[in-house]
């Protein structure tokens, strides 16, 4: 058996716990205190973003570039377009992405990162305007920027000081702070988000019609009013929905029939043998437009305690079936 590291033997839990708690102290302190400090130069921001003709290019070195990088995340699936450019990239020719009709926003706590301070007189000469995320008002950065927004913390959680800890959280916070202000402003929606989201939970919900899962053609299940209740029978057996609708001639839908019914007629001991379609079925049944959600019809069964809804199009005329087995296929639910 492998032995423990000597470093091992000596945690101490408690301590490690103890950390952690004062980690998450410091860095929620450090995000209260970015809320007192907001005020004209943040809206100033917005407004540089909101009104771009380009797209908002984010900067910055070490931790700092990781928060941009997921400020650029945020930032492009809540409808403000960005990307993240590396400055000492940007110093070997990246810097030939960056247009003046962007906004530049710089992001370093100490505002001095020698990769990012060495193309700040060429960002001021392209004339985009410069947005500095920074703790330190009197750095380089700041005094390039065309708006100083300030990042800085009290301390590190850092046992050490030195670590970047509470210092990233507060930038991404403030990042956030400008997505959210800016998706606001933009109006921008859940359907909005869903169509930067096609593949996660929320886009399927959103994107998802009834049409684009639903059964339809020969698969849907349907017999006419005078059908024979082994007709019936055949046609739900067959088509395996567990239910088959009742049509008129032109279409229209004037019942269901479901397995539910069959059993309730059992308990009651009807002769089901002489009966018609038009005489079992359940009249007026629930259906759903074909171009409706398909989350709508998940909340419709589930409203009306059924596995199972009749589509019809624009006419009000039959067209398909879905239940909760093909939502589930679809990962609606």
């Amino acid at each position: 058996m492998k032995s423990l590291p000597n470093s091992a033997l000596r945690f101490d839990a408690d301590r490690a716990l103890s950390l952690a708690r004062e980690t998450l102290d410091i860095e929620a302190a450090a995000v209260i205190g970015l809320k007192q400090r907001l005020g004209p130069a943040f809206i100033k921001a917005v407004g540089l973003m909101l009104a771009v003709q380009g797209r908002v290019v984010v900067m910055g070195m070490g931790k700092s570039g990781h928060i941009g990088r997921k400020i650029v995340a945020t930032l492009a699936s809540t409808g403000t377009a960005a990307m993240f450019v590396h400055p000492a990239e940007a110093s070997h020719g990246d810097l030939g992405m960056i247009k003046p009709v962007d906004v530049v926003l710089a992001i370093s706590n100490s505002g001095e990162s020698e990769e990012l301070t060495a193309i700040l007189p060429m960002i001021k000469r392209l004339g985009a305007p410069l947005v500095a995320m920074t703790a330190n008002p009197e750095s380089t950065l700041a005094r390039y920027a065309d708006v100083f927004l300030d990042s800085g913390v009290e301390k590190e959680a850092c046992p050490l000081n030195l670590a970047p800890t509470a210092s990233t959280t507060a930038q991404l916070a403030l990042g956030d702070a400008l997505a959210v202000a800016l998706l606001d402003a933009r109006g921008f929606k859940a359907e909005d988000f869903a169509r930067s989201h096609p593949g996660g939970a929320l886009g399927r919900k959103l994107l998802t019609l009834v049409s684009d899962i639903m059964r339809s053609g020969e698969q849907v299940p349907r017999v006419g009013l005078q059908a024979t209740f082994s007709e019936l029978m055949r046609e739900m057996g067959v088509k395996g929905l567990g239910a088959t609708a009742v049509a008129a001639a032109d279409g229209k839908v004037q019942g269901i029939f479901t397995d539910g019914d069959l059993r309730r007629l059992i308990e009651k001991g009807v002769d089901l043998r002489s009966c018609t379609a038009e005489q079992v079925m359940h009249a007026n049944p629930s259906t759903i437009a074909s171009d409706a959600l398909a989350v709508d019809a998940a909340e419709l069964m589930e409203q009306r305690c059924i596995t199972s809804v009749l589509v019809l199009d624009a006419s009000g005329h039959l067209c398909g079936a879905i239940n909760s087995n093909d939502l589930m296929r679809a990962k609606v639910i």
